[in-house]
């Protein structure tokens, strides 16, 4: 990055860039693709900011919650200088949207946020073509990654709209990524010999710890003691929307400004709570996993999981949220057994068999459709018709390219050989889900050092127990007979080396121990093997 643009970045936005962020920025304006994984609060949205003072044409930012949307633009707003951003959302009413589309067509505008779904639309691309697009960031990439904790399917056709906006570069953006993430990521975006970045993992001022519990009630009641006893902003976490609402109400009757927050609240609700939280007229928001993405909050003190999360990645990415402003933070899990079933539920399900069926009887057996065209033609609820269609472009079975979707030559060509490789493929997904739920297992039912068993999930080992967590405060995770993820056999099975295995296929290792090795598998989610095993039997070969 030469003086010139530093200076400007500064002048403009009062930032002093760190050598992460330059590196990624560097690339971006070279025309490379990117990826960074950076933790939540290292400033991952300069990069796009600054390179939009000098590219010429659109940056365009893909991002899932219009509340992160909003934050975003007006962030840009309080720096004057800045160059001018716009969104486009549901939320806007239809002149706010000429207008905004009208300074875009007047070249008026740098950097335009939008959701995924928006970017469905055949009008939205081609107006965004037209005024030239530069570059195209990805926020929160790991919703592109059906690996990632929250994967999301309107994602998946963003590589396809790449290319029709004429392949500018690609900046993807994540707090969390393991490396079959970053690795899904890249492939589901496109990207060509993209820059790689994926630092610190390690976030040492937030205390881990995990309280169980034998029953329910208990559990409960130990949740609104606990955070009702807290001083200071915090977010607890819960499975399901009605749980927001049960918590919300009891911490308020304790005493605390506390507020439920899930996806199915209208849109206006949504961000008073947001809103509020941020102004600090909120303290405590109760929520499910939509709540968080890009909350720009350094001072939230405590996060707390009422319910065990879906995996280590959405973990990490929620208890992220804590301490962004450096001072010790906590992070404490509630964790009962039997909330575990709860978990697989939600991990399991498909598309009916029927509606695959439909959905594919409807792409032409030569040629493509596209995909608004495919929805209106099955007779199928747009929802459902997307489920099916990005079920067979998972299972291998449609491809969706700039023509539109079109069947995969050589795959299958009946209706019932579609619902059977879809059905094929949602049974390795939930096999995965099941291992991401195991290991969530294993971390809180883990007598050695949280931190250590959480950073190697992420190929981030540390040698020593961490010293901030409620095992090393006990001593257990110093315990001779206690395994520490230490990376003891890291010259033979490196972190990110990847291997084949004879049954399960090929797998990328996450960590090693004395005596075992964590190997994930696309198609069977996370294993971990005894050395002994391995090396004995000749279990892993070096690919």
């Amino acid at each position: 990055m030469d003086d010139a643009l530093r200076s400007h970045a500064t002048e403009v936005f009062g930032w002093t860039l760190r050598p992460d962020q330059v590196s990624v920025i560097d690339a971006v304006l070279e025309g490379r693709d990117a990826l960074a994984v950076m933790p939540t609060g290292s400033g991952k949205s300069a990069i796009y900011q600054v390179a939009g003072l000098v590219l010429d044409g659109l940056v365009v930012v893909v991002s899932p919650l219009v509340a992160l949307q909003e934050d975003q633009v007006v962030g840009l707003e309080h720096h004057e200088g800045a160059p001018r951003a716009v969104a486009m959302n549901a939320t806007k009413k239809a002149r706010a949207v000429t207008e905004a589309w009208d300074a875009v067509a007047a070249g008026e505008v740098t950097y335009v946020f939008l959701a995924p779904e928006q970017l469905a639309k055949d009008d939205v691309i081609d107006r965004l073509r037209d005024a030239g697009v530069a570059l195209v960031t990805v926020d929160e990439a790991h919703c592109v990654s059906s690996w990632g904790h929250d994967f999301r399917p309107d994602y998946l056709a963003l590589g396809e709209v790449i290319e029709r906006l004429g392949r500018p570069p690609v900046l993807a953006l994540t707090a969390t990524g393991s490396t079959p993430v970053r690795d899904d990521v890249v492939t589901r975006l496109g990207m060509r010999d993209p820059f790689l970045l994926a630092t610190g993992f390690d976030r040492p001022g937030i205390r881990l710890e995990v309280v169980r519990h034998a029953e329910d009630r208990d559990k409960r009641d130990a949740v609104v003691e606990q955070v009702a006893a807290l001083d200071g902003p915090a977010v607890v976490y819960v499975s399901t929307r009605a749980a927001t609402t049960e918590y919300a109400d009891a911490l308020a009757a304790r005493g605390r400004l506390a507020q439920p927050y899930h996806a199915g609240m209208p849109i206006s609700e949504r961000e008073t709570v947001h809103t509020g939280f941020l102004d600090g007229d909120v303290e405590v928001v109760v929520a499910t996993s939509a709540f968080g993405m890009g909350i720009d909050k350094p001072d939230v003190r405590f996060v707390v999981h009422a319910d065990i999360p879906e995996s280590l990645d959405a973990y990490y990415q929620e208890v992220g949220r804590a301490g962004r402003d450096a001072e010790p933070a906590l992070a404490t899990l509630h964790y009962r057994a039997e909330d575990l079933g709860l978990r697989r539920f939600f991990a399991s399900g498909s598309p009916r068999p029927a509606t695959i069926r439909a959905a594919f009887r409807t792409v032409p057996a030569t040629g493509s459709i596209p995909r608004a065209a495919l929805v209106e033609a099955s007779g199928l609820a747009p929802r459902t018709a997307g489920r099916a269609v990005n079920a067979l472009i998972e299972a291998g079975v449609l491809q969706d390219d700039v023509d539109g979707i079109s069947r995969v030559p050589g795959a299958v060509d009946t209706p019932d050989g579609a619902a059977a490789a879809a059905a094929a493929r949602a049974a390795e997904r939930e096999r995965v889900e099941e291992s991401r739920i195991a290991m969530m297992r294993q971390f809180a039912e883990t007598s050695g050092c949280r931190r250590q068993f959480l950073l190697a999930y992420f190929g981030d080992e540390i040698p020593e127990p961490c010293g901030n967590c409620d095992t090393c405060a006990s001593g257990t995770a110093y315990a001779e007979e206690t395994s520490g993820v230490d990376g003891a056999n890291d010259a033979t099975w490196p972190p990110d080396a990847h291997v084949e295995h004879a049954e399960w296929g090929s797998g990328i290792v996450m960590s090693t121990e004395e005596d075992r090795i964590t190997v994930f598998f696309e198609a069977a989610g996370y294993r971990t093997l005894a050395l002994a095993d391995v090396e004995s039997r000749g279990l892993l070969e070096r690919v």
